[in-house]
């Protein structure tokens, strides 16, 4: 991908999912080296051990569902690129392994159709659309306006495919193992017109909804290099080392940590006021009681706010839901300023209108950098680390900031230092039954919304539960 997009592009077509066993059992042969080994330099894998618990439920459900029993969702959780990876590890080591220890009877493959986004190829490149599609992987395109042709692809593959699907109802990482972010009405709207389409068609199987967490932890505390880390974000933020006597290893890095945030928020909050006119506030109001980090933290909302608004204001979007849900619009406005649903054929265009539509993708782009800053701190709170002041927690935030210098050094995923080894703890919640909510709401619209809304504030608490 070049450093940015300087010209329009053709529209982003829609890909097909065509599960090929073959190009998928090649994909599982190398899953290992994958997860161990740098393949990508936007995956920072090093993924040597993939543990799981409570995995005999979901071996049971395979069951289940390879008999016609249940139709079932994986609702997973999406802290890190690596997930989908150590998912595929989960159904394709861990259940079978378990499955025969157990002795649950598995009559064909373990594996499942996957939701991903659509804007993955466009950082990735086109050969990932390609590979995605083999492994069974329908793209979604985030927005403001529904993706009806990938939402009746995967209407269609929960209720009469041959394997179950699963989607990260989060919607994109947040760098956090710990934090989970407000999740997506989408999962819980899939079952319940899951459950409609089987009622339609008089069959009897239940849906059920299976919450999956998955956290991240460094095999050895990675400390020197975090060190090694910080001291590159400072000298890549123009800081000057601070020597920092008192206190012990955790708060001497937490110190260095808040320094740095201090002057990186007050740097841009400069940058926003004097270049983009934005009016910050040189004090924010907050509560008497409030900590200096709490007190930092709202600064960063203030200007995370301004920022989405210079973006907002060009593409004339209004601000409207929480920062995710923000982001969420601006790609959308960004992408059809680049890829030109209304210009089948982009070469064809008479030079004036080439170079105008050219001029417009190059600034879509580079009002969609103020957005892509946003989003690696959308998950960002006070006391995270303080709560928890663990080598994975610092090493977390850190990589944060190193995505946020990197995205305005350069517009492709930043390459993220590898700290360490690391080892991935997968958790299978409790099923959760959608069949019956649904039959207790039938014929009311507004009981069905409210439905809805409670089942993805049930599946928030239950991943919740299950990280702490």
């Amino acid at each position: 991908m070049p450093r940015s997009i300087q010209s329009t592009q053709p529209p982003l077509k829609f890909i097909p999912q065509r599960l090929n066993p073959l190009v998928l059992q090649i994909f599982r042969w190398l899953l290992p080296i994958a997860l161990r080994f740098r393949t990508r330099p936007w995956l920072p894998a090093g993924i040597v051990k993939v543990e799981a618990k409570n995995v005999e439920v979901l071996a049971e459900l395979y069951q289940q569902f390879q008999a016609g029993k249940i139709r079932f969702l994986l609702a997973f959780r999406h802290p890190e690129v690596e997930d989908p990876l150590c998912m595929q590890y989960l159904l394709s080591r861990i259940v079978p392994q378990v499955a025969r220890q157990k002795g649950i009877t598995l009559k064909s493959l373990v594996h499942s159709y996957f939701l991903y986004d659509r804007g993955m190829t466009v950082w990735a490149g086109k050969w990932l659309g390609c590979l995605f599609s083999f492994l069974g992987g329908v793209p979604v395109r985030r927005g403001r306006r529904i993706d009806r042709q990938a939402i009746q692809n995967a209407r269609e593959l929960f209720a009469n495919g041959a394997l179950p699907i699963a989607v990260a109802p989060e919607g994109r990482t947040n760098g956090h193992s710990g934090i989970v972010s407000p999740l997506e009405p989408g999962v819980a709207q899939m079952a319940f017109w899951c459950v409609e389409d089987l009622e339609k068609a008089n069959r009897s199987e239940i849906v059920i909804v299976v919450p999956i967490a998955i956290q991240y932890h460094y095999v050895e505390p990675p400390w020197s290099k975090i060190d090694w880390l910080l001291s590159k974000l400072e000298a890549d933020s123009g800081l000057k080392v601070l020597e920092i006597d008192s206190g012990n290893r955790e708060e001497i890095y937490y110190q260095r940590l808040c320094r740095l945030a201090e002057y990186l928020i007050t740097e841009m909050e400069e940058f926003y006021r004097r270049f983009y006119h934005q009016d910050i506030p040189k004090t924010i109001s907050t509560d008497e009681s409030a900590s200096a980090n709490q007190v930092l933290v709202a600064r960063l909302h203030c200007l995370l706010d301004k920022a989405l608004q210079v973006s907002e204001q060009y593409f004339g979007v209004q601000a409207q839901g929480n920062f995710i849900d923000r982001c969420r619009r601006l790609e959308e406005a960004g992408w059809n300023y680049i890829y030109r649903d209304d210009l089948p054929d982009i070469n064809a265009l008479a030079p004036l209108k080439r170079g105008l539509a050219d001029w417009i993708a190059e600034e879509a782009d580079l009002r969609m950098r103020h957005m892509r800053i946003v989003e690696s701190f959308v998950a960002v709170t006070a006391t995270y680390i303080q709560e928890q002041p663990t080598a994975d927690r610092f090493a977390e935030t850190a990589l944060l900031v190193f995505d946020m210098l990197s995205r305005i050094q350069d517009t492709t995923l930043p390459g993220r230092p590898r700290l360490g080894l690391r080892q991935t703890q997968i958790t299978v919640g409790e099923p959760i039954s959608v069949t019956e909510r649904f039959r207790n709401c039938q014929g009311d619209r507004q009981a069905s919304r409210q439905a809805v809304s409670d089942l993805t504030q049930d599946l928030q608490i239950a991943l919740e539960k299950m990280i702490k």
